[in-house]
């Protein structure tokens, strides 16, 4: 999964039925590529959006 995640963040317009083999070969069911797709699509997406808008996170102290 984590190389499928890797190649569809990298080279989305790359992505082909090839990239699914390996995780149906893992044993992952369809609904459970669409999750893994969604995800990767999503964090994308509000990278792209919050890039974008140059806005700039605070940074955590949490492990100061």
């Amino acid at each position: 999964m984590l190389g499928y995640a890797l190649a569809l963040t990298a080279a989305p317009e790359a992505m082909t039925a090839e990239h699914l083999k390996p995780m149906r070969a893992a044993g992952l069911s369809d609904a459970e590529i669409l999750d893994a797709n969604q995800v990767v699509a999503y964090f994308a997406y509000v990278n792209r959006l919050v890039d974008g808008l140059g806005v700039q996170l605070e940074r955590s102290d949490a492990g100061a």
